[in-house]
């Protein structure tokens, strides 16, 4: 039987390349390593799969605390010491304190599921090797209950990196990757009807135009994302800004309007302003 294969959906657009490197990892069984800038969609990838597949979706957001361990299982041993001081009948069975992980939730789904590890770059450097052979046997044991818990079906594994460090070898191999290049225009104008229909091409042309005039501006500390992009456009729906309000004839000639939910940092704001400053001064002295 020809397994499912995912094309995006009609909330997510996904390129060819995307598409591909999806159904590649399905079809050779490997986590697939997803990087790129944030608010490129990587995160949501693993909830479009999920959706376009009809699997359940299981989510490990990895944050700087983090163990490998916590996503197979943990043991509660102060709730057990606890109950065992209240004489509670619970503490014979020790399983009684055993806690689920994401992983060991996704390995006993009854069909196979979408496992998303977010952000697997926040957790110590070891983090990963942790998990090899976890990922690469689709098993681990449970010490306290003497029991070895196996897959029942191999679940779609999606991982995302932001790149704040690097990943091990041994991991990488064992991965499928890609890396989602940040959108051209035409396929951000594709991602902006798909959150904003119906929007008037007028104000959509302009807007694309400013959000890249200030992607391209040298020095920026952290260039504004497809998902500050779409903050943006529906504020200036909102505050029915004409799309001239937009235009301008040089990059450096004017700060757009709203630009807040462009630019998130003081230093980006103050670069744009100086460059502002300066070509009005070229300009006045020219």
């Amino acid at each position: 039987m020809t397994p499912d294969r995912f094309r995006g959906t009609d909330t997510y657009v996904a390129t060819d390349e995307l598409t591909l490197a999806v159904n590649a990892a399905v079809t050779l069984g490997r986590p697939l390593l997803i990087k790129g800038e944030p608010g490129t969609g990587k995160t949501q990838l693993a909830q479009e799969v999920a959706n376009a597949l009809g699997r359940r979706l299981y989510e490990w957001h990895v944050k700087s605390t983090t163990k490998a361990q916590q996503g197979l299982y943990e043991y509660d041993a102060v709730s057990r010491l606890r109950d065992s001081q209240l004489g509670d009948e619970r503490v014979r069975d020790v399983a009684n304190y055993i806690v689920k992980g994401m992983l060991w939730r996704a390995f006993e789904s009854e069909e196979q599921s979408v496992l998303l590890i977010d952000e697997i770059d926040k957790a110590d450097i070891e983090f990963p090797n942790d998990l090899l052979r976890e990922l690469d046997r689709m098993e681990f044991y449970v010490y306290e209950t003497r029991e070895l818990v196996r897959a029942r079906h191999r679940p779609i594994v999606i991982i995302t990196s932001n790149n704040e460090k690097e990943l091990p070898d041994a991991f990488l191999r064992r991965c499928f990757f890609h890396y989602i290049r940040f959108p051209d225009a035409q396929t951000m104008a594709s991602i902006v009807d798909v959150h904003h229909p119906g929007l008037k091409n007028s104000l959509l042309k302009e807007a694309l135009e400013a959000f890249y005039r200030i992607r391209d501006v040298p020095g920026l500390k952290k260039k504004p994302s497809t998902s500050e992009l779409l903050d943006w456009i529906k504020l200036l729906v909102a505050e029915d800004v004409p799309p001239e309000a937009l235009r301008t004839d040089d990059q450096k000639g004017s700060i757009p309007p709203l630009y807040g939910a462009l630019l998130k940092n003081e230093q980006d704001v103050h670069l744009f302003e100086q460059l502002v400053f300066l070509h009005r001064r070229a300009q006045r002295n020219s």
